[in-house]
């Protein structure tokens, strides 16, 4: 693995800084030597002289006091040669000492800019191993990476397998069920038409039956009607003619007793044309009754028709009310007398299937 070269700036960093701290160690150094060093007692002189000036004096005095102050002046020489001597000494000294501290110093820089480097070295080590490791773990990652997701890959492609096989699976079990239903429905529609056939043809005998039967219901009471309008008439006849021979008692007899029977033929009459325009609804059963309240003008038009007393079931009541008004007008009541006709005014009717022959 190729390392990073260092830039010139980066080079001369560490040298920079420990150079500048050996001169600042060097300085603090001198001034802590010079700040160490005793104070030397002032020097004296070895031989103290006065000198007076006596105006009064002789020459040789003079001469001897001159003598005198040149021996004082050569001593405090000598005396100052040997301070500063002694001063140069401990100059030299102190300089000795400053330098011998600065060597340890640069000694101790020295060492302290190996244990740096080495410190450096090995840091560099470190992280060169480090990104190493990481290197290697991040290749580790990325083969991991790589096998998961072929992994997931594969995984997905068996899911699809999977799904692909279940829906064709699916698909076919559906087949395999519409066809099954199929020839179900098919047989079934088979057995409900062949139903539906013999249910018609059953239904088609039975009202061929009930049409004969009705036929024959009909012609009987119409054969039966004729008979009764025959019979009456006979009677009315007969009644006319007794009237006219027997006594007033005998004739209101007869009279009452021919209303009667004109009240039971025209009771008749109704029903037999109620029968004639009635329409039987679906739910008409034997053994129903309603009772019919129908008011009627002299010329025989039925003014109205209402239930009176209801038998249970809604459309066979409507059917009858139906039946009564499709009558509309009784021709035959137009030649009844008031007295014959007022019990037909407004009256009751009760209308069953049974009057109806069902």
């Amino acid at each position: 693995m190729q390392q990073r070269e260092p830039s010139a700036s980066e080079s001369l960093f560490w040298p920079s800084v420990w150079a500048i701290g050996l001169h600042v160690l060097v300085f603090a150094m001198l001034f802590v030597s010079f700040a160490m060093t005793p104070e030397l007692p002032p020097s004296k002189p070895i031989v103290q002289a006065t000198l007076y000036q006596l105006k009064s004096k002789s020459q040789a005095t003079t001469q001897t006091n001159q003598k005198i102050a040149g021996e004082a002046k050569k001593t405090a020489s000598r005396q100052t040669e040997v301070e500063q001597l002694e001063q140069k000494k401990v100059e030299q000294e102190a300089v000795k000492a400053a330098e011998q501290k600065k060597a340890d110093a640069a000694q101790k820089a020295e060492e302290a800019r190996e244990t740096a480097e080495a410190k450096k070295a090995e840091e560099a080590a470190k992280t060169a191993e480090a990104k190493k490791a990481a290197e290697s773990k991040k290749a580790d990652e990325a083969k991991k990476a790589a096998e998961k997701q072929q992994a997931d890959i594969a995984k997905k492609k068996a899911e699809e397998e999977a799904k692909k096989k279940a829906e064709e699976e699916a698909k076919k079990a559906a087949a395999e069920d519409a066809k099954k239903q199929a020839a179900e429905d098919a047989k079934k529609k088979a057995a409900e038409d062949a139903k539906k056939k013999t249910a018609a043809e059953e239904a088609k005998k039975k009202a061929a039956e009930e049409a004969k039967k009705k036929a024959a219901a009909d012609a009987q009471k119409k054969k039966a009607q004729e008979a009764a309008r025959k019979a009456a008439e006979d009677k009315k006849a007969q009644a006319l003619a007794e009237l006219l021979s027997d006594t007033t008692e005998r004739q209101q007899a007869l009279a009452d007793e021919q209303g009667d029977q004109v009240a039971g033929d025209f009771d008749d009459l109704i029903r037999m044309r109620a029968a004639e325009g009635w329409a039987r609804p679906p739910s008409a059963r034997k053994g129903m009754t309603v009772v019919l309240q129908i008011n009627m003008l002299p010329d025989g038009t039925l003014t109205s028709v209402s239930v009176s007393r209801s038998s249970g079931d809604g459309p066979f009541d409507s059917s009858a009310v139906a039946a009564v008004k499709n009558i509309g007008r009784l021709t035959e009541m137009q030649g009844l007398k008031p007295n014959e006709f007022n019990p037909y005014r407004s009256f009751k009717m009760t209308f069953t299937p049974e009057d109806l022959a069902l």
